[in-house]
This record gives C-alpha cells, structure tokens and sequence, in this order.
C-alpha cells in the first residue's frame, strides 16, 4: 500500500513538471514578446523625453486615450483566444479556422470606425484629460498620426491572439522583435534628424510607430495565413452571424472590462495632472519603467487562457483548475523577483529619462510602492486569464469596474490630492485597488463557481464540416 502511495506521488510529481514545462513553453514566448513590447514604450518615452517633458506628457495622454481603443481590439483578440482554444481543445479544427477569420473581419471594421473617431474628435478626446495648452496641441497631432490608421493596431492585436489561442505564442514574439527593431531605429532617425531625414521631433516619434505597426500587420499575416489551423480559406471570409454573435458575447464583457479601467484611468490621470505636468511626466515614467513587470503578468497570463480554454474545450474541470493554479504560483515567483528590483532600483531607473532630481524622486518613490504589489498584480493577471479562457469574462468586468470606480479613483483624490500625499498617494491607491481585486478573485476561484463549462457545451454545434484530428498535430507541435 505504503509502495502504491509512493509511485503515485511520484506520478503525481511527473504530471506537474509536465504541465509546468508546457506552462513555460509557452508562456516564455509571451514574456519575450511582451518585454519587446515594453522595450517599444520605453524607448518611445526614452526619446521623446530628450524633446522636454511637455512631450513626454503628451505622448502619455494620448496613449491614455488610445487605451480605450486597444479595449475594444483586446476585447475582439480575447473571445477569438478563448473560442480558438475551446474549439481546438474540443478536437474542431474547421470551427478554430472559421471563428479565427471571423474575428479578422470584426478588427477590420472596429480599426476602422477608431479612424473615422480619431479624425474628426481628437482634440475633444484629449481635452477630457484637462491637459495644458502647451501639451494639448502637440499631443492632438501625435493622436492623428498614430491613431486613424487604427486599423494596423487592431489587426496585430487580433491576428496574434489568434496564433495563441492555436498554441503559437513563438510567433508573435517574433514579430514583436521585428516591429521594435524598426520602431527604435525609425525613432532615432525620425526625432532627430539623421542622414538626409529631417529632424520631426514628436512626429517623428508617430510616424516611427505607424510604420513599425504597418510592417508588423504584414508578418502577422504571413504567419496566420501559413498556420497549419489558421490558414485561410476563401468561403470563411463570409460574415457568419453565429461566430460574431458568440465573439461579440464573449468579448462584449472583456471590452467593458477594459473600458471601465480606461475611462476610470482617464479620470484619475486628471487628477494626476491637476499636481503638475511634471509630476504627471514622473508618473508617465515610472509607468513605463513599471510595465516591465506586467510582461511577465501578460505572459503567463496568456499561458493560463490558453490551457485553461483547451481543458475547458475539452471538458476537463480538474485540468483546468490544475493549470490555473500553477501558473500562478509561477508569476507570484517571477514578479516578486521583479518587484524587488522596482524597490531598490527606482531612482536609478528614472535618472534614465531626466536630469530634475524632484522627478527622479517621484519616479523612485511611485517604483517602491509597484513593488510591494507586486504579488497581487502576479494574482490578478493570470486568475483574470484564467477566468476568461473559462468563458467567463462577466465577472472580472464587474470587479475591474468597483475596483476602479469605488478604490483606485476614489482613493487617488483622497489621498493624493486631499491629503496632499501628492504622486505617492496616487500609486498606493493603485496599489490597494490591485491587492482589493486579486483577493477577491482569489477566493472566487477557491469557490470553484469561476467556470462556464455549460456555456461551451451550447455553443459547440459546429456549422461547418468536421477535419480529422490529424489536423491537430500542428497545434501540438507548437507545444
């Protein structure tokens, strides 16, 4: 008996190295791809703050408000994730393919009605921000530039969570490294005026982000059109009721979730601002320097919906639960690593992008108050991923939305302008609002009520016809 227990630990044991390896194959090239994404932020706030701080704000404002745009893209790209993984882990390859382009048309339209929004109410959309006239006028044509052809953003953002939720996560990674090589070098040329091109300052810096997305469209659709699950076919791009119906449902919640944040976001930024564009120009910093902890968040987030979704597809509770767990206990690791690093190194960080040392310390003291929460945001990333690979998007929207409107935005005027805690207040609000959430995720999940197992099984009816399951093994190659 005492023998059988042993072998089965020991089983047991095997089993979680496996699906850790599995985790990390592929949540390491999300992690990349998301470090490369960041190193694209942070080399874009790196140049643009030799310009002058008023840029730098500028910049921060817009990607404020092209925060609710990537909402509403990020939204599209997670039902597309979820539904591929649910199909591929159900064994229906054709249905993974179908909803995959389906999706595509649904970016297109959504890219372009951001364009049509963008050309004619920039300037009111960063007005909402109460930013300084200086920052305002600057900021509208960095705006425009980058923002009506949405299209390209919208694209990339649905195309590469297409390729992961068929396992390919390499893919993206790739094409993040291309597009960051091109943005840096196209920023310093551009900005500043090298060889025989024209100094454009923060124009420059747009034009630079335009064209690295147009290129990274490109790649993306080189890689889905060779996907061995993705690959296109021609009677697919036919819009399906069904399959938009099950992505608007699905995505609806996920791009409410988002837009809650972003709008609560727009309001505190306010607040932010009304303490000086200086201390706002601080806070813009220290988010970019901090956004390097959210790559590993976001990577192993991206592993969980993955997984999760599949077990789910496939009708295994316990594997899903399984994988959840672990691959949180693996970003709660990482981060708090991470976090330590924000802690001690924050100051040193910030004397990267000014020479003011009362912007330098703001940036150090907002860096050590990210990483005291650091764990928490480990908790709330990847049971967020979790949750949304389990088709329940619901839920998290309704928390972001408390979370940010009855504490973090609340807490931000309390304390940093009320109490005069300045930009410290501002991120420890944050801060509680991130720990608020993650706890109560937490036990939602202990709960076991967190999956929506009869949703998939209403959902699965497949309209098109059945492929072997042969035509899995490239999504398993990509494991």
């Amino acid at each position: 008996m005492k023998q059988e227990k042993v072998k089965g630990k020991v089983v047991n044991a095997k089993a979680k190295r496996a699906k850790v390896k599995i985790i990390l194959v592929l949540a390491m090239p999300a992690v990349i791809e998301n470090f490369f994404q960041t190193i694209l932020g942070f080399v874009d706030t790196y140049f643009v703050s030799k310009i002058g701080l008023a840029e730098v704000s500028a910049v921060g404002v817009t990607n404020a408000v092209l925060a609710i745009y990537f909402a509403l893209f990020m939204a599209i790209g997670v039902a597309s994730n979820v539904r591929v993984a649910n199909a591929l882990g159900a064994e229906k390859p054709e249905r993974a393919r179908h909803i995959a382009q389906q999706s595509i048309l649904l970016s297109v339209i959504f890219g372009i009605l951001t364009g049509i929004i963008t050309l004619f109410f920039a300037a009111p959309l960063l007005k909402l921000m109460g930013i300084e006239a200086n920052v305002l006028s600057a900021g509208e044509t960095y705006l425009k530039i980058v923002a009506i052809p949405s299209i390209f953003m919208s694209l990339m953002f649905v195309m590469s969570a297409n390729l992961r939720g068929a396992g390919d996560t390499r893919s993206p990674m790739k094409v993040s490294i291309v597009i960051n090589i091109v943005n840096g070098l196209l920023d310093y040329v551009l900005i500043f005026g090298i060889w025989f091109f024209p100094e454009l300052g923060i124009v420059g810096a747009a034009l630079a982000t335009v064209f690295s997305r147009l290129v990274g469209t490109m790649v993306l659709l080189y890689y889905n059109q060779r996907s061995p699950v993705l690959s296109f076919k021609k009677q697919f791009w036919q819009p399906d009721k069904q399959h938009l119906w099950e992505l608007t449902t699905l995505g609806s919640p996920a791009a409410g979730e988002r837009l809650v944040m972003r709008v609560g976001q727009i309001v505190y930024f306010g607040f932010v601002v009304a303490l000086g564009t200086n201390v706002f120009a601080a806070h813009q910093i220290a988010g970019n320097v901090e956004v390097f902890s959210y790559m590993i968040g976001y990577g192993f987030a991206t592993a969980a919906t993955i997984l999760v979704g599949q077990q789910i597809g496939a009708g295994k509770k316990g594997e899903a639960v399984l994988f959840a767990k672990l691959c949180t206990w693996l970003a709660v690791g990482f981060m708090s690593i991470l976090g330590a690093v924000l802690f001690f190194l924050g100051n040193w960080a910030g004397g990267f992008f000014t020479d003011d040392p009362k912007v330098i310390q703001n940036i150090g003291t907002a860096l050590k108050i990210s990483g005291v929460f650091q764990p928490f945001l480990a908790v709330l990333l990847i049971l967020t991923g979790a949750f949304q690979g389990a088709n329940n998007t619901k839920f998290p929207m309704y928390l972001t939305a408390v979370g940010m409107w009855a504490i973090r935005t609340v807490l931000v005027y309390l304390l940093g302008i009320r109490l005069g805690w300045g930009l410290a207040g501002v991120w420890v609000a944050i801060g509680l609002d991130i720990a608020a959430r993650a706890i109560v995720l937490t036990v939602k999940f202990k709960k076991g009520n967190w999956m929506k197992l009869e949703k998939i099984r209403e959902v699965e009816s497949e309209c098109h016809p059945q492929t072997t399951k042969e035509t899995m093994s490239g999504t398993a190659n990509n494991y």
